[in-house]
């Protein structure tokens, strides 16, 4: 395996969506200087590492997602220089900062794309999949058409403003399809190596790769992708050793083998994630069912050679909030499961709060269903939640109506807040290296119906004993050694005996195993 940064042995990520987290120009959207100025608070939450959220120019019919330059900071946000100052106070506080590279499209409003649309031949006429007839959609994609005086279709990613990158087809079936070494391919491949040597000299620490498995088209086995992935790999290798690469894949086996350091598990396909937190009966909301994300889960670690690399977020910008399925005291059981598991952690900004998922709000940027976990961070009490002091009109959207909402504020001075007990969880995984990425795991039960996950997490000579029990049912649980000291507890006292450990319902306990 490539050179792996030390610092993500130990990573707990906090994802931050920019447009929300923190304004500190009254302009009612958050900006680079907001995410500067909360850095003590996810220092002292206990966060390593942020992810943040595309903040490139756009035009923002995707949030950002929808790219005009690589090379750019949004004004909205500030400035490239905003963004090193962000580097260079995050390393002072021994944090690391992933930048999201969306390298499968752009805006069609990039000017590689404008370049691309002309009839002439231009470096940039390869730079995107077009088809050599606008008679012809490319199969499988929707397509853009009819806007240019070029001939042929070209194919989109997601929405039709984002016209598809080429990185060439692993199996190329008709005459326009080009090979993954193709010129127009290589180019592609050469000017997005160009966007991370920009960032990543100028004191990014990688990247979280945006659907990192999707570049090569017909690739149903993800032998091209990986190919791709392995060149890029070498090029960061040679110039940036140090730069850490998470992928957005679902696939850990190929991720890893591709060059990325951890992969991260997807919300949708076979993850089976969703039966955990966002299900119509999710495991830890205490009936739901949990076996099938072990199997699967376990069938990823095994092989990827269980290299304990799969990362599992409290949620994301593009799903419901852990707290809309999961309410009460559960809510700290689920982060007892996400803070002992292998790979980094993810905490999404609010998570770790309890922020509610804001019903009935218009679209936003492309947000449509997603817009309701987008809403902007509740740091107090004040106006806006202490957000921005525009007037709560010029917001980039509302803050949560609900008069009760979760602050940051009130749950630091409250030693059983939810944020608390968060903190609590992230400092016993850094005391205990069994409990942290690399660590292995072993699952002693699955979380079937009316059953708890449990699972002994290992690192050297430790061994710890995980379980997390959201149902009502006590589950007594046979353990191959004898327990010894209790490392973490919360709701009912367990009970320990030389051979077992019962778990109390709505309870979660980790113990040392001799």
């Amino acid at each position: 395996m490539n050179k792996r940064p030390e610092w993500l042995d130990n990573a707990v990520f906090y994802e931050i969506y920019p447009q929300t987290f923190r304004d500190t120009d009254g302009d009612g959207i958050g900006n680079i200087n907001g995410i500067t100025e909360k850095l003590p608070y996810i220092k002292e939450l206990g966060c390593t590492a942020i992810w943040i959220n595309p903040c490139f120019d756009s035009p923002f019919g995707d949030a950002g997602y929808d790219v005009r330059d690589y090379l750019k900071v949004a004004p909205r946000y500030g400035t490239n220089d905003d963004l090193v100052r962000l580097f260079e106070e995050a390393h002072k506080l021994d944090i690391h900062i992933l930048l999201d590279l969306v390298p499968g499209h752009t805006s069609w409003e990039h000017p590689w794309f404008k370049e691309s649309m002309k009839a002439e031949r231009n470096e940039y006429t390869d730079r995107y999949i077009w088809t050599d007839s606008i008679w012809e959609s490319p199969e499988g994609y929707g397509s853009l058409r009819g806007i240019s005086e070029r001939d042929g279709s070209c194919a989109v990613n997601f929405f039709t403003h984002q016209p598809a990158l080429n990185y060439g087809f692993y199996k190329p079936d008709r005459p326009w399809q080009q090979a993954m070494d193709s010129e127009g391919a290589l180019a592609t491949r050469e000017a997005m190596k160009n966007v991370m040597r920009f960032w990543l000299s100028k004191g990014c620490d990688g990247f979280r790769v945006d659907m990192a498995g999707t570049l090569v088209k017909n690739d149903d086995d993800g032998k091209g992708n990986v190919a791709l992935w392995q060149d890029i790999r070498a090029f960061l290798d040679k110039e940036f050793p140090e730069a850490a690469m998470v992928s957005e894949w679902g696939e850990p086996r190929q991720s890893l083998a591709g060059g990325f350091h951890m992969d991260f598990l997807l919300h949708f396909g076979e993850s089976h994630y969703n039966d955990l937190f966002r299900c119509e009966k999710p495991f830890f909301g205490g009936s739901g069912d949990a076996s099938a994300f072990v199997a699967k889960y376990t069938d990823s670690y095994e092989r990827s050679g269980r290299k304990g690399l799969i990362c599992i977020p409290s949620g994301n910008h593009d799903m419901d909030r852990l707290a809309y399925h999961i309410h009460g005291d559960n809510r700290k059981l689920a982060f007892a499961f996400l803070l002992s598991m292998p790979g980094a952690p993810y905490i999404y900004y609010g998570d770790e709060i309890g922020m509610n998922y804001v019903e009935g709000l218009v679209s936003k940027e492309g947000g449509y269903g997603r817009t309701g976990s987008r809403t902007p961070m509740q740091w107090d009490g004040s106006a806006n939640a202490g957000f921005s002091t525009a007037p709560a009109e010029k917001l980039y959207l509302p803050t949560d109506p609900d008069a009760d909402r979760p602050t940051a504020e009130a749950q630091l001075n409250d030693e059983n807040s939810l944020r608390s007990e968060v903190k609590k969880l992230i400092g016993i995984r850094k005391a205990h290296k069994a409990l942290q990425s690399l660590g292995d795991i072993e699952f002693v039960c699955d979380g079937a119906p009316g059953k708890p996950l449990a699972y002994i997490r290992s690192s050297e000579n430790e061994r710890i004993f995980v379980a997390v029990n959201p149902t009502d049912i006590p589950a007594k649980l046979t353990v191959d050694a004898k327990p010894g000291e209790k490392v973490y507890s919360f709701g009912g006292e367990p009970e320990i005996t030389p051979d077992s450990i019962t778990v109390q319902g709505g309870s979660a306990v980790f113990v040392k195993l001799a």
